[in-house]
């Protein structure tokens, strides 16, 4: 049976506004310098102003430009510029479309126009393409051979079982084969540049590349070959003892097998993939004036952004015209939604700008020795809720700020992540930084003797000795934390 009935919810949901705010906050420089100009490319009611800060210049922004959140109503809603009697919106409307629309042609006359050339980079997937068609003729072993390239990852190995493609084959391709006919296809693939394409495992990977260094008469290539073709378990183990005596060889041959093996690449493909420069933007600049500090905000994070003036005073001839012409509410309607967009992206890029503002002026004022003196050891424990709280702000927000932006110090450039740590009270009862216990460690393992690495015992009771009480177990995740491995994998002969 169904009824009708009325209850009451209460539901926490985002605005469009508040997520296209989270959007624009968690990008980078660079993206939110590309959503911009791709907004301004989108909306038409939506303009740079006098003062184009599109540039690597950088400007300080200041609280004042925040205060002020009635000035985008005084934009749109002054009439000053409204009381032209001459203006005639039915005209603007539906007039001639070479006024109305944007000019297409040609502004700089008969001139040549002239592209920047695109350089051509061959992928990986491409190069392995171009070498089965030098190696194996028109027909069905190409076919075969293009499949099973297909299929190499783009680290170089291939995971997938050859039964399995066997299966592919034949479901999508209908072509029979058999195992052993694509294991000689892929033994062809395999000797391929580069060194190990097409292996199956690591194992397979270094032997590759060794047997196609081996040209015969190097006892150090001859070893090493033994040594991962056999005794795999153990080097990866670093169990050099079960080594030289399985292989009864001394350390001196030990050493020029295992650099023989340290030359090798254990992900080949990436040796042949086209590698992108990263470029790191800063987002802030801590400017240091005789012990003041300030922060300069980079000005591509703050573009001068406006309404257009021809919509918003197509928009007010409209509200004053008496006629109201039915057949241009929609005209009018498309208009109001883009002066609306326009207004929401504008709020929005200067919230994030406040956002950005508040969240490393708090960091600076946090970390103040750093600032100034640069020594790690003087970074104050800190964690994302202290800077929520000092703000006033939700603790994600600080998360998307600082999970992606930047600071240009005196001392370098760093991410904002790297101001926050967790805090350790030492024996003298003050709280510091994990990161001083991190250096510590990574200073006590860059000095230790590799033929007797320190375990982390070791160093949970080389931290005791310093005045921090620290269990062995938060000693191996600080190691982790710093890619530092066992005891045993650091170990050399």
């Amino acid at each position: 049976m169904l009824k009708q009935s009325l209850s009451q919810k209460l539901l926490q949901k985002l605005s469009p506004q508040q997520i296209q705010f989270i959007k624009l906050l968690q990008m980078t420089t660079a993206d939110f310098e590309e959503r911009v100009d791709q907004e301004l490319l989108d909306n038409p009611a939506l303009e740079k102003g006098e003062d184009d800060l599109a540039n690597f210049s950088q400007t300080e922004v200041k609280k004042d430009e925040f205060s002020n959140e009635d000035t985008l109503n005084d934009d749109f809603n002054s009439t000053d510029s409204y009381d032209n009697e001459d203006f005639n919106v039915t005209e603007f409307l539906t007039g001639d479309d070479n006024s109305a629309s944007f000019k297409m042609t040609d502004d700089y006359g008969d001139e040549e126009q002239k592209e920047m050339p695109i350089p051509y980079q061959q992928s990986f997937y491409d190069f392995l393409v171009e070498q089965a068609h030098s190696n194996f003729e028109e027909g069905d072993d190409l076919q075969l051979a293009l499949h099973i390239v297909g299929n190499i990852e783009e680290d170089g190995y291939l995971r997938r079982d050859l039964s399995a493609i066997v299966n592919d084959l034949a479901f999508t391709e209908n072509i029979s084969t058999t195992e052993d006919h694509l294991e000689r296809i892929l033994t062809k693939i395999q000797n391929f540049d580069p060194a190990g394409i097409g292996a199956r495992d690591l194992q397979e990977c270094l032997l590759l590349q060794l047997y196609k260094k081996d040209y015969g008469g190097n006892k150090s290539l001859d070893l090493a070959e033994r040594i991962i073709a056999d005794h795999m378990e153990a080097f990866v183990k670093k169990h050099y003892d079960k080594i030289k005596n399985a292989l009864k060889i001394n350390d001196d041959e030990l050493k020029g097998a295992l650099n023989e093996i340290t030359k090798l690449n254990p992900k080949p493909g990436q040796s042949q993939s086209v590698s992108v420069s990263q470029y790191i933007i800063p987002d802030f600049t801590v400017v240091n004036d005789d012990g003041h500090l300030s922060v300069i905000l980079n000005s591509r994070n703050a573009p001068e952004l406006k309404l257009s003036q021809s919509y918003s005073e197509t928009l007010q001839a409209y509200d004053k015209d008496t006629s109201k012409d039915k057949n241009l509410k929609d005209a009018v309607q498309y208009i109001k939604q883009k002066l609306d967009g326009a207004k929401w992206f504008i709020d929005s890029v200067k919230q994030r700008q406040q956002t950005l503002q508040l969240t490393m002026t708090a960091i600076v004022q946090e970390q103040r020795d750093f600032f100034l003196f640069g020594d790690e050891a003087s970074l104050r424990p800190m964690i994302l809720k202290d800077i929520a709280d000092k703000i006033q702000m939700d603790i994600s927000t600080i998360s998307r700020v600082a999970n992606s932006k930047y600071v240009q110090t005196d001392f370098g450039i760093y991410p904002l992540k790297y101001f926050f740590s967790e805090g350790i009270v030492n024996e003298s009862g003050e709280e510091v930084s994990n990161r001083e216990v991190k250096k510590i460690l990574s200073d006590a393992i860059g000095n230790e003797s590799k033929k007797k690495p320190l375990t982390d015992e070791a160093l949970m009771d080389l931290l005791k000795e310093k005045g921090y009480n620290i269990a062995r177990r938060t000693v191996a995740k600080y190691r982790e934390q710093l890619n530092i491995p066992v005891a045993r994998l650091r170990k050399e002969i």
